[in-house]
Formats: C-alpha cells, structure tokens, sequence
C-alpha cells in the first residue's frame, strides 16, 4: 500500500502544476481582453488554453478513474463520469 501514496503524491503535483500553468494562460488572455490585444495574439492564446485545459482534463480523467477503480466504485458510475468529461 505505502507504493501507491508516491504515485499518488505525484499524480497530484502533476494535476496541480498543470492547473497553475492553465490558470496563467487564462489570467493572460483575461488581460489581453482588457488591453484589446489583436485578435490572431487573443485567438493563439485562446487555442493554446483550450488544448491545455483539454490535456489537463485528461490527466485529472485518468488519475480519478484509477482512485474509483481501486476503490471498487460501480461502473456505472464509472462510465457517468466519462460521459461527463467529454
């Protein structure tokens, strides 16, 4: 048991060092906004958050549905979550 709390130590920090750096572009394109940056600048920062908030919402898929898993949660439930994600 003590094997899997690194992994998930881990697992979270990754999350969580995603979710900052998502939260950068977004504080980022807020400010282009404001300033009215032009719109090719607006619309680059907006797919690259897009693409990061996508990616980061993987990581977070995967890593919760292992904890449901290895908690013996129903499949059903299992299966909601995935419907919900995408």
């Amino acid at each position: 048991m003590t094997a899997t709390v690194p992994d998930r130590a881990a697992e979270k920090t990754k999350i969580l060092n995603r979710l900052r750096r998502l939260e950068g572009q977004i504080r980022g394109l807020q400010k282009m906004v404001e300033e009215e940056k032009n719109c090719v600048e607006v619309m680059t920062l907006y797919a690259s958050a897009k693409s990061a908030l996508e990616s980061a919402g993987d990581v977070i898929l995967e890593a919760y549905v292992e904890q449901c898993r290895a908690r013996g949660d129903e499949p059903a439930d299992l299966v909601r979550l995935l419907r919900l994600a995408r």
